[in-house]
């Protein structure tokens, strides 16, 4: 099924107008495994009041249904866990041990819970808005500003306020900018203790900005 892209313009200063598409619905709405390796190369976006910051995703996890034991759908619904039984292409944030909040984003139909998360971000816009989020007056390597899922959001400006925004169209968005297909690899989830045995995290093979460990191509 061909999916319908809703076009997007982003002006830089500078910069002649640049062409984006915003991914649709229909994007999200398929098995989780898919649309995991799918949103590598593609473009998680934050406008705020601060400016905006941008970054291409080069590092992802899957989490698929209540038998996923590494998956927040695992005791069946409750009030937390609620967005991933709802439609596909919404954001889920949580704060992750009470310290980072970690960014997803809800796949397949309404009433199968499972998500993305998003692990890590190559910075292709607003790096000093990002720098000054995580570490006021110290230079940080691009390649670690949003290495790890809670870097990223520190970096992008994301907390409990962006939960269930639109990811197809709202201050929260992952674009297609159409960056050329680059080698991935899949890999058992990191920083979790149950459902390790499932290779589900994807990467960006050649990737810098990727955390922990690569592994299989």
């Amino acid at each position: 099924m061909r999916m319908p892209l809703a076009r997007v313009q982003r002006v830089q200063k500078g910069q002649r107008v640049q062409k984006v598409a915003v991914l649709p619905r229909e994007f999200y709405e398929r098995p989780t495994l898919t649309v995991a390796q799918d949103l590598l190369g593609k473009v998680l976006v934050h406008r705020t009041s601060a400016g905006t910051a941008a970054g291409m995703i080069v590092e992802a996890e899957a989490y698929i249904g209540e038998d996923d034991p590494a998956c927040h759908a695992a005791p069946g619904p409750t009030r937390r866990n609620a967005p991933l039984y709802g439609p596909p292409g919404f954001a889920y944030v949580y704060l992750n041990y009470g310290i980072h909040y970690l960014v997803n984003a809800v796949t397949e139909s309404e009433g199968h819970p499972a998500a993305v998360l998003i692990r890590a971000l190559a910075p292709i816009e607003g790096l000093s808005l990002m720098e000054a989020r995580r570490d006021p007056g110290r230079q940080i390597d691009a390649n670690d500003l949003c290495r790890g899922p809670g870097n990223l959001t520190r970096a992008l400006g994301i907390d409990l306020k962006q939960n269930l925004l639109d990811l197809t169209g709202s201050a929260l968005r992952i674009e297609d900018q159409k960056d050329p297909k680059r080698p991935v690899a899949w890999s058992r989830r990191i920083g979790i203790t149950v459902g390790v045995e499932q290779e589900w995290r994807v990467i960006t093979a050649d990737s810098a900005a990727v955390s922990g460990r690569k592994r299989r191509l």
